[in-house]
């Protein structure tokens, strides 16, 4: 389907949280009366990091799938994911009885990659990170699967907004307008469905795609106009958000409704990473982490404001994590 002809609108959001309200669950929006005052404003924390496989990627990922017809469903479908995206596709089939292929880079964490084992998915490990499409395209040409793309399709988008729907949901339920809205950004995804949702449900709420310094692919696309991909070279802790591709679909949504970019050090995200665990007892991964970084390091201030931000996944190996929350 080209995107000419459809990009996900709110009718589609609605629509993706009634087909995966059997399988995710509604995570809570939370805040640290600690951190309010530390801070001079109100903070609330969306923890999609407590949802099912472990990310938000659950939401697209299985809204996706849930509309493949019966012979789609035989052929079985290919992800490229660096991890989330592939053990949600990995989850979806193994509960729609379906195949998985995820092509993963051969740095991506191995608590990840055994987790996407775990669920039954054959695994390809490519060692050169540009290679990722090239090989999901020839194993989806040569098998006849149905390729997943983690972020690049109206169902995925859809998917991830309901992220977005749940948290205006919420903030209205607590009597409150999210003044702004942090998200972890890396194709783009969760960021476009969210910026979907709050146009709908909360005009006055601001979309921020936060991302790595060195790899904001999505503001420069932004400013300049055109999608940019990230170069070849770059290192950071955050493996979820270091993919070099910044996808059509939600850029065309994003390049009218961003209100900007935050770039974040990896010693922001270690130090986000360690308060999420000690005012909320929650384990995040770096990647998911970058949105409470902005905050926390003053990056964006929130003085006198009501500011969200999402925590989008935990999926981290033991060793990496331990070491940040021990220093």
């Amino acid at each position: 389907m080209a995107i000419s002809e459809h990009l996900p609108t709110m009718t589609d959001i609605d629509a993706a949280a009634s087909r995966i309200a059997s399988v995710c669950i509604e995570t809570p929006l939370l805040e640290s009366p600690v951190l309010n005052a530390r801070l001079g404003g109100r903070l609330l924390v969306k923890a999609e990091n407590l949802q099912v496989t472990g990310s938000f990627k659950l939401r697209g990922a299985y809204n996706r799938l849930a509309v493949l017809d019966a012979d789609e469903r035989r052929r079985g479908v290919v992800a490229r994911s660096s991890g989330n995206h592939g053990l949600a596709i990995a989850y979806c089939c193994s509960l729609l009885g379906m195949h998985a292929v995820v092509v993963a880079p051969a740095s991506a964490p191995n608590a990840k990659i055994q987790r996407i084992r775990g669920y039954g998915a054959e695994v390809i490990l490519v060692d050169d990170p540009r290679e990722l499409a090239r090989v999901s395209d020839e194993i989806t040409r040569a098998q006849r699967r149905v390729f997943v793309p983690p972020a690049d399709d109206p169902w995925v988008v859809a998917g991830a907004g309901t992220v977005g729907r749940e948290i205006m949901h919420q903030a209205a339920a607590m009597g409150v307008v999210v003044g702004s809205l942090m998200v972890p950004c890396s194709g783009g995804g969760l960021t476009s469905g969210c910026a979907l949702a709050a146009n709908a449900l909360s005009p006055a709420t601001t979309i921020y795609a936060v991302e790595p310094i060195g790899f904001e692919k999505m503001a420069k696309s932004v400013a300049l106009g055109h999608r940019v991909d990230n170069q070849p070279g770059g290192r950071t802790i955050c493996d979820a958000l270091s993919g070099p591709y910044t996808a059509e679909v939600p850029f065309e949504i994003v390049r009218s409704r961003l209100a900007g970019g935050i770039g974040v050090s990896d010693d922001e995200t270690k130090d986000a990473m360690r308060t999420a665990f000690a005012e909320f007892g929650l384990a995040v991964e770096p990647g998911g982490a970058v949105g409470l970084a902005a905050v926390m390091s003053g990056r964006f201030p929130i003085i006198g404001k009501t500011v969200a931000v999402i925590l989008s996944g935990r999926n981290v190996d033991p060793d990496l994590v331990a070491g940040i929350l021990a220093a």
